[in-house]
């Protein structure tokens, strides 16, 4: 992927694949840009600056992060309510959820107060795998904790490794970001939104007759 300017003219070039992007990415008044300045933290080239927030932001990603498995642990809200049972992790259980949510059939009634087996793998693998991931890579790519901690670069090869596994786990982010608001949108938006704010979730009613997997049921 790379973003850049033919002069007054931005594009994206994607696998090969040049897109005329216009104003929108690729060049500003101040010359060629990735984004717009409402878009970026700070608003304006500043390649210590962005330095600087990228470190804030990542201590508050660390330590929120480590705060939500905390609790997670001790109110074994990673146990009862994430953890996949011996049932939802038959192949044809998952396979049987896949086509589903690619249906856009989701969840109702009682159902729906529970994950689904694909919510579950997404939020465990953020939780367990790409939030510890990327906060090590972006430590290994520190000359200091080069220093202090040489068993990380032994740990992911090296430092440029690191930064393309640290990329993959960013793409990995906004991939989940994305997705995530795409099922709330399809979801119901009111409905879901209303429940993060207020607690209250009305439960979606089936339109159809109601099916009972056997193998759930047993």
């Amino acid at each position: 992927l790379v973003i850049g300017n033919h002069g007054d003219r931005g594009f994206v070039n994607l696998l090969g694949l040049e897109l005329p992007a216009g104003g929108l990415l690729g060049v500003s008044s101040e010359g060629a840009r990735a984004f717009p300045p409402l878009l970026t933290i700070p608003s304006h080239y500043d390649l210590a600056g962005g330095r600087e927030w990228h470190f804030f932001f990542a201590w508050v990603l660390a330590i929120s992060a480590t705060l939500f498995l905390l609790y997670a642990l001790v109110s074994r809200h990673l146990q009862r309510d994430l953890a996949l049972t011996r049932a939802e992790m038959r192949p044809s259980h998952l396979w049987h959820d896949i086509k589903e949510h690619a249906r856009l059939r989701f969840p109702t009634g009682e159902a729906a107060r529970r994950y689904n087996p694909l919510q579950k793998i997404a939020y465990l693998a953020v939780i367990l795998i790409l939030i510890p991931t990327v906060i090590l890579t972006g430590l290994t790519m520190s000359p200091t904790m080069n220093a202090a901690w040489p068993w990380l670069l032994d740990l992911f090869g090296g430092r440029q490794s690191a930064r393309s596994i640290h990329f993959l786990c960013a793409l990995g982010f906004a991939a989940f970001i994305a997705v995530h608001l795409a099922m709330v949108v399809l979801a119901g938006p009111i409905n879901e939104l209303r429940s993060m704010i207020t607690g209250w979730y009305r439960l979606p009613q089936a339109k159809g007759p109601t099916t009972i997997r056997t193998e759930d049921a047993a």
